[in-house]
């Protein structure tokens, strides 16, 4: 078995205008496809992981220094993960995760406002995330293709900060991109689902 461009959980068009079916074509059928077949080509090469889970190739890598494997193969993960993150019908935190996020931030604007300086001051190619630490939320970013499940932190929710997420709406307005995101597209249902570790899993998949 190979890994596979995973189906998004919305129609190309469901974002827009806050973001077209143009990007998703290009940020998804193409960016996050070249991950996919370029995780595929290098596993191919490693016997020991033929059928191994996506996560599992991440720890490989990383554990024998395979750059190209480890950014190909954190970069599906971190994709898969992505869309899920975003929703047409966008909705504020409720229940649990509303009173962690009042506990560790203050508010939800308080979040929003961290998550948007961590995002947006991040240098270069990257993501931004919310995760979760021991039982602490927390705001952090990783640079390329890392990823939080290399680090033995809990994902709840990412922005994609790579330029090519979001230049062809938004040119090099990276600000305006992450606003976006958080204020009209932020999926904190499956944020919500993260916190009992039923989301993250769909970003997996085996080979």
């Amino acid at each position: 078995m190979a890994f596979e461009l995973p189906e998004l959980p919305y129609a190309k068009d469901a974002l827009a205008p806050h973001m077209s079916a143009e990007t998703f074509d290009y940020h998804h059928g193409k960016h996050h496809r070249t991950y996919v077949d370029n995780c595929n080509k290098l596993v191919a090469d490693i016997p020991e992981l033929a059928g191994a889970k996506l996560t599992d190739v991440i720890a490989y890598a990383k554990d024998k220094g395979i750059k190209g494997l480890f950014n190909n193969s954190s970069q599906i993960w971190n994709h898969s993960f992505f869309w899920q993150c975003l929703t047409p019908n966008y909705a504020a935190p409720t229940g649990k995760l509303a009173e962690m996020i009042t506990r560790d931030f203050g508010s939800q604007e308080a979040l929003v406002e961290k998550l948007k300086a961590e995002s947006v001051g991040h240098f270069a190619s990257g993501w931004g995330w919310l995760v979760l630490d021991g039982d602490t939320l927390k705001v952090t970013s990783f640079h390329d293709g890392d990823s939080p499940v290399a680090h033995g932190v809990k994902p709840l929710f990412t922005i994609d900060v790579w330029e090519h997420a979001y230049y062809i709406d938004y040119r090099n307005a990276r600000p305006s991109f992450v606003d976006t995101i958080l204020t009209k597209l932020a999926n904190w249902e499956f944020v919500a689902q993260n916190l009992d570790g039923e989301g993250a899993s769909r970003a997996d998949q085996q080979g």
